[in-house]
């Protein structure tokens, strides 16, 4: 007898909530940690490869865990570097149709079938991101994070992109054609870029303390429904921390009764 569509979701939906679950309970004691984002195909002897284990080695000295995908490539150049110097090393794999090989640099490892469930986990336990050069999926996770920063979805953690030729074709891009029809002016600011393993540890301690793109977090605090809720509950307040995903919640959206809807801009810096 075939299972109804009704219930093969309904079975669906444990299986997305138990990767969510496991994912917060193996991850809730972490502390601090930067995600590395980075290309599967970078090869050992790679002048990338060898600057991202350097860099985590740093982060894992400076008492910041590494998050990864948990793959090869720049994820295993990650996950070495913070696993040889004694760090937390944190990987989050995904099952693929074609099979995949997970790095041994892991103290702490992950497997997922819903890239979705694994995006929450890159992005609700880290205090800033490193993205190293890559294909279609580094560029995604990119875009993924600026956009959560952008949208004030997320705290503006620090955003850094590795390797000045590599990103310097994209920046342009976004500089002339998304600026300023697409985005705004400040919106350039969310990121920045370095070419040394010193420089993005030091980019890292400098964002966490002190965020470098900040929109103006009392207009947030009064204007994002959690945080002028009549009854407080632990997911109340503003901030993003305060919510279990870790992102803010905001004001449901207005249907007003006309033909074309206009742009609110995010309060401004």
């Amino acid at each position: 007898m075939p299972v109804p569509p009704e219930a093969q979701d309904t079975w669906r939906v444990f299986r997305i909530m138990a990767e969510f679950v496991e994912g917060f309970e193996s991850l809730a004691n972490l502390g601090k940690a930067v995600t590395i984002f980075g290309s599967a195909r970078t090869h050992p002897d790679d002048p990338f490869y060898i600057a991202a284990s350097k860099t985590a080695a740093l982060l894992a000295k400076a008492d910041f865990g590494v998050i990864t995908g948990g793959g090869p490539g720049i994820m295993e150049a990650a996950n070495k570097g913070a696993f040889e110097a004694g760090g937390a090393s944190v990987g989050l794999n995904i099952s693929l149709p074609h099979e995949q090989e997970s790095n041994r640099y892991q103290t702490i490892s992950l497997d997922f079938h819903y890239f979705y469930a694994r995006k929450v986990m890159f992005v609700k336990y880290a205090s800033a991101f490193i993205c190293f050069p890559g294909g279609y999926g580094t560029l995604d996770e990119f875009f993924e994070v600026l956009t959560l920063v952008q949208t004030t979805k997320i705290e503006p953690f620090p955003i850094i992109l590795y390797g000045s030729e590599y990103w310097g074709g994209l920046i342009d891009w976004i500089r002339t054609t998304l600026k300023p029809y697409f985005i705004d002016g400040e919106d350039i600011d969310i990121f920045r870029v370095v070419d040394s393993p010193e420089e993005a540890l030091q980019q890292v301690k400098h964002g966490v303390k002190h965020h470098w793109w900040r929109p103006l977090d009392q207009v947030l605090a009064k204007s994002a429904a959690n945080g002028n809720a009549r009854s407080k509950n632990p997911l109340s307040g503003a901030k993003a921390q305060k919510t279990g995903e870790g992102t803010r919640y905001g004001v449901r959206p207005k249907r007003p009764d006309k033909k074309h809807v206009s742009y609110r801009a995010k309060p401004s810096q």
